[in-house]
């Protein structure tokens, strides 16, 4: 039996079709940035047909609630700009923190510049296991000073939340919506405050 051009390329567009929803898939459910290696090690595609399947990812994406996303070339499939407002409606916490690491995260977002030994003060020791995994996360900075650390968010807390950074998040300290004054005055009853 022979095969003929078009059956070459019938079984070329299927195996690629397939290779794509394996990247899709990944891309999806990760909730985080994937670097080539990683795609590569998790779906078995080629790094070259893998660049082209994230060009046109991108492409199927361009216009629809949800878009792919890179930086420092790792990718992530992520809610459309336009959209996230309704998105952090609905969502009550993301699956990727406790409780207790978005109440950490929520003070050193509130108060930041903070030191390390004020935070502790405020949370207890489990804060140094939060601080460990949010500094490998890239959302905040560590800045030995003294004894202690001075600790920051980054820019990337604000790419990964979608926030504004610097000024307008100072700016805005007054200016907390319902949720983030609740977390607030959970933590400050918590603490003794």
């Amino acid at each position: 039996m022979e095969l003929g051009k078009e059956s070459i390329d019938e079984i070329d567009h299927t195996a690629e079709m397939e290779s794509m929803k394996k990247v899709e898939a990944a891309l999806f459910i990760s909730g985080r940035y994937l670097s080539l290696p990683e795609l590569v090690s998790l779906t078995d595609v080629n790094p070259i047909l893998l660049k082209k399947i994230l060009e046109d990812l991108n492409d199927k994406y361009k216009d629809a609630g949800i878009e792919l996303v890179q930086q420092n070339n790792s990718w992530k499939m992520d809610v459309a700009q336009e959209y996230i407002w309704m998105v952090n409606r609905l969502a009550t916490g993301s699956s990727e923190f406790t409780k207790a690491e978005q109440e950490t995260l929520a003070i050193i977002a509130y108060k930041q510049p903070m030191k390390q030994s004020v935070l502790v003060k405020i949370r207890g020791n489990k804060a140094y296991d939060h601080i460990k995994k949010f500094v490998e996360m890239g959302l905040i900075g560590k800045k030995k000073i003294g004894h202690t650390a001075e600790l920051s968010l980054t820019e990337q807390f604000h790419e990964y939340f979608h926030v504004n950074s610097g000024k307008e998040v100072n700016e805005g300290e007054g200016a907390l919506d319902e949720d983030q004054e609740e977390v607030m005055e959970e933590t400050e009853e918590g603490s003794g405050k």
